[in-house]
């Protein structure tokens, strides 16, 4: 079935991929990727997020200039999505009330108040440097404010959700090209969290009304088993954390990194060995994907994990990393959602299991480091 059309659930968010593995070499006289060849400054003097450098400010504020960081650094979003209310935010019962139009039917438009605040990670002081060139200690510190952010987030009593995420690269967006992340925090859980946390929920209330089962079941404990039985889609693992082509992935080198054991977020994470078997695991799949190509690979990158002031989903959630790569077949051709993909339901070129055994063929030296040998 593997090699002819076919459809894959994914049990995450219970819908179907169509998996076409013969599109995989058909012509292509579409648009192709502009790659940048161009080796980059470890300092670029025009850089609002560089060291010492003067950041890029609005509504009239005097220019901030970013301290002389050495390591990894965290501010206020100059230009945020989210903004904290005027007066105290919202509780979550408040929060989904949304406000109806008078002049339509009862609840056909609505709106609602959000309250949130949006903050930027900079990874490295190094404007050259991503996450795929960085060393395991340096991805490390990463990794540890991630850590604090998501339990200095958690004591808000107005936010629900903390999203941790990464653009990188032109392809995906990204407005600056020095390393760096972003966290957007508000008082509502997103959507596609929120469909995985029902996901989650639902599976373990199944497996609990199963005749005989005793023991509570997870969604990903269960299926981090499986990958493991038959590491078919296994791109490369550690002790703690386990990164694979998931099954039903979508896009073309889509992977999917996850904890081996059962924690809900950051916050649980064994300082002395899962922080860093999760950094380790982050710098080897990151460096995989720079190597497929040869090229600074462009992904959006970001992390699930449990929602604030939510007992039960916090028990049921399970942390773990989707990265999202837009490239298909070379550093120049992207995969593009549109037609069926936008208005039907989404479609791959190649399977799960040929991805991943092209991202297991590539190295964990960095090309860019191998040249230079």
């Amino acid at each position: 079935m593997n090699q002819h059309v076919h459809e894959r659930f994914n049990p995450l968010t219970r819908t179907w991929v169509l998996c076409s593995p013969h599109r995989a070499n058909r012509p292509w006289q579409g648009q192709c990727e502009v790659v940048d060849t161009q080796p980059k400054p470890r300092h670029d003097p025009h850089c609002y997020l560089c060291p010492g450098n003067a950041r890029a400010s609005q509504l009239n504020r005097s220019p901030v200039k970013n301290p002389p960081y050495t390591s990894t650094l965290v501010f206020d979003n100059d230009f945020p999505a989210l903004l904290p209310l005027k007066e105290v935010g919202p509780s979550s019962s408040d929060s989904d009330k949304a406000v109806a139009n008078p002049l339509t039917p009862d609840g056909l438009l609505r709106a609602r108040p959000v309250n949130g605040k949006c903050l930027v990670i900079c990874f490295s002081p190094r404007h050259d440097q991503t996450l795929a060139e960085m060393s395991i200690d340096e991805v490390e510190q990463v990794v540890t404010v991630w850590r604090d952010l998501y339990g200095t987030l958690r004591k808000d009593p107005t936010l629900r959700y903390a999203q941790f995420f990464e653009n990188k690269g032109p392809a995906m967006g990204c407005s600056n090209p020095h390393p760096h992340g972003q966290v957007w925090a508000l008082d509502s859980v997103p959507h596609e969290v929120a469909v995985e946390l029902d996901s989650l929920h639902k599976y373990r209330v199944e497996r609990a009304m199963q005749p005989g089962e005793s023991t509570v079941q997870c969604l990903l404990c269960d299926y981090v088993r499986a990958e493991i039985a038959d590491p078919v889609r296994v791109v490369c693992q550690n002790e703690h954390f386990l990164c694979v082509v998931p099954y039903w992935a979508v896009w073309p080198f889509e992977t999917l990194v996850l904890s081996k054991s059962h924690l809900a977020s950051l916050t649980n994470l064994a300082l002395n060995s899962q922080q860093r078997a999760l950094a380790d695991i982050l710098r080897r799949i990151t460096c995989r994907y720079d190597n497929l190509f040869t090229t600074s690979f462009p992904y959006s990158m970001g992390i699930h994990q449990a929602p604030f002031h939510q007992p039960d989903q916090e028990a049921e959630a399970h942390l773990h990393i989707h990265f999202y790569p837009p490239l298909l077949r070379s550093a120049t051709v992207r995969k593009f959602l549109v037609g069926f993909e936008l208005l039907g339901q989404p479609q791959r070129d190649i399977t799960a299991e040929a991805a991943a055994e092209l991202l297991r063929r590539c190295s964990e030296v960095h090309f860019k480091q191998a040249e230079r040998c």
